[in-house]
């Protein structure tokens, strides 16, 4: 229980960072939406899902690997940390020297008209890529403080940018205002500033990093190189399969959706997705502290017991996430603008896909420490194949709805698959009744919620409070005496 503990506590700090780095640019969405409408807001979608599938190839897994043998007691750390730095700096050489190359082809790619996007494009994905092993040193050394420092600082760069042009300045524009901040802001360039924005949030937050890459020897161990690459090798095409899962929707919609304007329809799908924002910043958070904290206590004879205790708390705390926010769905759909309001239907759905995807990610633990991590190929291959097969066949029928089933039977599909194969090779012994218990519960809440139809917001939200308390005070309930037995 020692063990949980420190490691509730690392989530929270990391949590500071990333939940409330993650929660202010959500309430961008708002700015974004209204100053972009929904075709542009699909054009900025596009552009991001294009830039996570690229950021996983480029640091080709080096962060788990970096993870994995800087944990072994045989290896020297320094030497794991020079290595793995230097083959990002690599990859991130040889994408900026062939991007600029084929500028021609990357300009056609996105559709636009200048390059300016697709230098924006560019240097975003290459900072991020450097940026990520000093990161993953400050996870590993247990320096959440200024790991959340450093990610704020950035954050917040990026966000008074959006601020003050989407807001201070289009505001005094729109009014007519003669003053400087209204003439230098220009409706044609809202894309531009949202870029320009995360450029230098990137950029200012590598630069802060830079005294941590100073400090590292820049020298390549060819015999840990080769070890590095066997092992995030598969790690590499288990995230890049995981953000295909994740991009390949956004990416498809566009192309295969039965209406005369697909980048609106995918404004409206990926303003709705941000709704899903505190299942995904809450498996963010726990994903930073929970990957070195399971390597950590690998060798630990009770190992097993943690990681079921880890997935039981993950899956308590991720239904009330669930919970909280389709209970409060008719709150939180004001942080998009109204034009968005059509796709709130899909919102349940992205849900609980997420919560599959945390639950996946903590049970996937079992490959990573017993070094098997061909079976995270497969499982993620078989995933990516779903996916990619379904939105085919859905979207052209159903619309972005399609894309959103997709993702949910994805990570149901895959979850089966690594569970079973994990009792052959790892096997961790699940609560699966008690787990079980509260999943029931959850979705028999939130099926009342749907049922009961009262016009008055007030009543329904206090029917919705009091379910979600029921939910709380139960879980609290049956988790007291387990507690108290740990202690």
């Amino acid at each position: 229980m020692s063990q949980i503990k420190k490691l509730a506590g690392q989530t929270v700090v990391y949590g500071l960072s990333t939940m409330l780095g993650r929660f202010l640019n959500y309430l961008l969405v708002i700015v974004h939406t209204v100053a972009l409408g929904p075709e542009l807001y699909g054009n900025l979608t596009y552009f991001y899902s294009n830039t996570a599938i690229l950021l996983v190839v480029l640091t080709f897994g080096m962060e788990t690997g970096f993870f994995r043998f800087a944990s072994k007691k045989e290896e020297n750390y320094n030497s794991v940390l020079s290595t793995s730095l230097f083959t990002v700096l690599i990859t991130s050489s040889i994408f900026i020297l062939t991007s600029i190359f084929l500028k021609d082809k990357w300009l056609g790619y996105f559709k636009v008209d200048s390059y300016r996007f697709v230098m924006y494009f560019i240097l975003i994905i290459s900072f991020d890529v450097i940026s990520a092993i000093p990161f993953a040193k400050l996870r590993i050394d247990e320096r959440p403080i200024k790991f959340m420092f450093i990610k704020l600082i950035g954050i917040g760069l990026n966000i008074f940018i959006n601020l003050f042009y989407l807001v201070l300045c289009r505001k005094l524009y729109e009014a007519g205002s003669e003053s400087i901040l209204a003439r230098i802001y220009n409706p044609e360039y809202a894309l531009d500033y949202i870029l320009v924005a995360n450029l230098v949030g990137s950029g200012i937050t590598l630069l802060i990093l830079l005294p941590e890459i100073l400090k590292v020897k820049l020298q390549i161990d060819f015999s840990l190189l080769k070890r590095l690459f066997k092992y995030s090798f598969p790690i590499l095409i288990i995230g890049l399969a995981g953000q295909l899962n994740d991009q390949i929707d956004k990416l498809l919609i566009p192309e295969l959706i039965n209406d005369p304007n697909p980048m609106a329809q995918l404004g409206i799908y990926a303003a709705n997705f941000k709704l899903s924002i505190l299942m995904v910043l809450f498996i963010q958070m726990f994903r930073y502290a929970a990957e070195p904290f399971f390597f950590k206590n690998s060798g630990n004879s009770d190992a097993k017991k943690l990681y079921a205790d880890v997935m039981n708390y993950f899956i308590i705390f991720g239904l009330i996430i669930f919970l909280g926010v389709v209970f409060y769905i008719d709150i939180l759909k004001y942080f998009i603008d109204e034009a968005f309001w059509g796709g709130l239907h899909v919102v349940p759905i992205l849900l609980v896909a997420k919560l599959l995807f945390g639950i996946l990610f903590s049970l996937s633990i079992w490959y990573k420490v017993t070094d098997k991590t061909k079976y995270g190929i497969l499982i993620a291959g078989i995933g990516a194949v779903i996916t990619v097969t379904l939105n085919i066949i859905l979207i052209p029928r159903i619309g972005y709805v399609g894309s959103a089933y997709a993702s949910l039977i994805s990570y149901a599909t895959m979850l089966g698959v690594s569970y079973y194969l994990s009792t052959r090779h790892y096997f961790i012994k699940y609560n699966f009744k008690k787990i079980s218990f509260y999943f029931i519960l959850a979705f028999a809440l939130y099926g009342i919620s749907r049922i009961i139809i009262i016009e008055n917001l007030v009543v329904v939200l206090s029917i919705n409070t009091i379910m979600l308390l029921i939910f709380i005070g139960i879980a609290f309930y049956k988790e007291k005496k387990h507690f108290k037995n740990e202690n």
